[in-house]
């Protein structure tokens, strides 16, 4: 998805993986809500979805069912199936807020919960020697609350390192998307790494652009600086590290 925030727009994709939509929602004169009930052959988007989102602009706020509340910079919020009314709007239209939404099919509801960055569950990750100290974010995980089938987190590389998820893996039981953000320079560029593991391929990622890796896909990256990247995923198993390794030997 080589497009995912404009002004006053809502950019999303419907990938047939796991059926998930995915994207970007970037109020700044006027709010935002989505519709999507004709194209879902639904009579409103989350009558049978859930929805996650990660403010990676500015202040803004949610309005949910008539309530309104404030989404700070780097907080989300999980939304349960059956929620009738979304709308996002920014705080202030020079600094507008940039919701990154994921959306899956839900089977029952689970309560609507605020998601603060300082709450979120903190994964430190690798070393320097290899290139890939990371901390690892995790928003929505079944571990901690309910969730259908949505996981969803915002993984920060530090100053120095370029590698995420290498070693690689691979999850066949459920499909994964990377939006990569907050290059550490204005020329950061991303090489990401996907494909089965004896045929990989590349694709070069400038900033806020979003990549669908499918469930037999290797998905990697590295940057010629630090970065962060959004993740989400969706699929038959919930369990953060059900991954299947693959030998460093495999790779082609």
């Amino acid at each position: 998805m080589t497009k995912v925030f404009i002004p006053d727009q809502i950019l999303l994709t419907y990938t047939y993986n796991d059926r998930m939509i995915f994207g970007g929602i970037m109020p700044q004169k006027d709010a935002l809500e989505v519709e999507l009930s004709k194209d879902l052959g639904v009579d409103y988007f989350l009558q049978r979805r859930e929805l996650g989102f990660i403010n990676l602009g500015g202040e803004g706020s949610v309005e949910i069912e008539g309530v309104t509340y404030p989404v700070f910079p780097h907080d989300g919020f999980y939304i349960g199936m059956g929620t009738k009314r979304v709308v996002f709007r920014s705080k202030i239209s020079a600094s507008p807020a940039k919701f990154y939404i994921v959306s899956t099919p839900a089977h029952r509801t689970y309560p609507t919960r605020r998601l603060q960055f300082k709450d979120a569950v903190k994964m430190p990750m690798g070393d320097q020697e290899h290139m890939n100290k990371r901390t690892i974010y995790k928003y929505i995980d079944a571990s901690v609350m309910g969730t259908c089938q949505l996981q969803m987190g915002y993984t920060v590389l530090e100053p120095g390192n370029a590698w995420n998820t290498m070693p690689a893996h691979t999850h066949a039981r459920r499909m994964e998307t990377y939006l990569y953000t907050e290059f550490g320079s204005p020329t950061t560029r991303v090489c990401h790494f996907m494909g089965v593991p004896e045929n990989t391929k590349h694709i070069w990622v400038e900033p806020d652009q979003a990549i669908v890796n499918p469930s037999f896909s290797i998905h990697s990256g590295v940057g010629t600086t630090n970065y962060a990247f959004v993740w989400a995923m969706c699929g038959e198993n919930q369990t953060y590290d059900d991954m299947d390794m693959v030998d460093m030997h495999q790779l082609r």
